[in-house]
């Protein structure tokens, strides 16, 4: 009786040990579980390719959703409050201040610092910038975009020039220059819909739009870039507001409005609907104010949900795509630029129009990193209406604005 006991104890604990093996076994395995990206508007069909080969590489699946950039931040704040949602999600620039501030990205910091892939010193300082608050990392660099000026060559060479205006004092000379071809023409497009547009020529003044904490709007800088952008309108030298002209109607034909500022993303636009020839027009950095020709950073960063139970793989696919090689296949695939600096030895961004993109990356920064910045944004395009409708007085209208913008960062 006592050896038959004895038997089933014996059994009993082999069971037990299989048992535990087998969870053990599950416990190793649930790493290698399918990962969820997130992924804004349709960019997800340029990184498909790229994410096979991390799953034929590493074993490990991943399931991209693609999700409407009109959609995306409510579904990000959804995510975040619910604290369920992907592995990893592209986040835009913009958006970074936010979700860091509610927690709802994981501190990468140690693998940014000890593994060379994700070294800040490979991509560019605009760019690194955006993924980097109090001192620590909540995502990586993955494409970038700038703006340069646009420009026809052809109609320029029409009025006496034959280069890109290299100044703004140049800008507005050979602005007025082209609005005075005839009726309906302009020399150059203030943009009425950009919220970053008069951020930017602020900073070329010397402006600083926030520092340590409180806002810096009301500046005799920022004011007086605004009276440089508001003399072309209130000149006739640009539109007063958005004249919804398609691109080959503003830039194409006779180019009622030869000279704008824009991103990469044109290019391919112009090329396909302008209806014009490559050396017709051309793209140049930005015209120097007082201080700089410094232009805006956007683009897109790839980050870990905190609330992730996958974030060891979560961190690999952050390191894959972070290679060179991945980074130009992207870029291949979408015409998006990529954040690391060696990517543009690449012959494929041989371009000469594509260079000029990288040259002013040397002297691009991203908006403010403030979780309100896009609402800060908005405010501004409706303070900038009446300005360029009615000559409404910028001091004041600054003034006013500055005192708004600082109580809703201190909400």
């Amino acid at each position: 009786m006592k050896k038959v006991k004895r038997t089933i104890l014996v059994i009993v604990s082999l069971l037990g040990l299989i048992i535990f093996l087998t969870g053990c076994g599950k416990s190793s395995s649930s790493s290698s579980k399918t990962l969820t990206f997130w992924y804004a508007g349709d960019g997800d069909t340029a990184i498909k390719p790229i994410v096979k080969k991390f799953t034929k590489k590493t074993g490990i699946s991943v399931k991209i959703q693609s999700i409407p950039w009109s959609q995306y931040n409510d579904k990000l704040l959804t995510a975040a409050s619910s604290k369920n949602g992907p592995d990893v999600l592209l986040m835009g620039t913009t958006q970074m201040a936010n979700f860091v501030s509610s927690k709802s990205l994981m501190d990468i910091s140690k693998y940014v610092k000890n593994d060379k892939t994700l070294s800040p010193s490979k991509f560019f300082s605009g760019s690194e910038n955006t993924t980097k608050f109090s001192g620590k990392y909540y995502a990586v660099p993955w494409y970038v975009e700038t703006r340069v000026l646009y420009y026809r060559k052809d109609v320029l060479k029409s009025v006496g020039y034959d280069h890109a205006p290299k100044t703004w004092s140049e800008l507005y000379e050979v602005a007025s220059k082209l609005a005075s071809r005839g009726k309906n023409m302009y020399g150059f497009n203030v943009d009425s819909s950009e919220p970053t547009f008069g951020f930017m020529f602020a900073r070329q003044n010397g402006a600083q739009l926030v520092k340590n904490g409180k806002t810096q709007f009301s500046s005799s800088e920022m004011v007086s870039s605004l009276e440089y952008l508001n003399k072309f309108v209130q000149n006739g030298v640009s539109p007063k507001q958005d004249l919804k002209l398609t691109i080959a109607q503003s830039f194409g034909g006779k180019a009622p409005i030869p000279m704008f500022i824009s991103g990469p993303w044109m290019l391919s636009t112009i090329k396909q609907e302008a209806g014009l020839k490559s050396d017709q027009w051309a793209v140049a950095e930005l015209p120097k104010g007082k201080k700089s020709n410094m232009s805006v950073t956007g683009g897109g960063n790839l980050a870990v949900f905190q609330y992730s139970k996958n974030k060891s793989n979560a961190v690999k696919l952050l390191k894959y795509l972070s290679k060179r090689e991945n980074q130009l296949a992207y870029y291949k695939n979408s015409n998006s630029m990529p954040t690391l600096k060696s990517a543009w030895t690449d012959s494929s961004l041989k371009d000469e129009k594509i260079q000029v993109f990288r040259k002013q990356l040397n002297n691009s920064e991203a908006m403010p990193a403030l979780k309100q910045w896009e609402e800060i944004g908005q405010n501004y395009l409706k303070v900038w209406e009446p300005i360029a409708l009615k000559n409404n007085n910028i001091k004041e209208a600054m003034e006013k604005f500055n005192k708004e913008t600082q109580q809703l960062i201190n909400k």
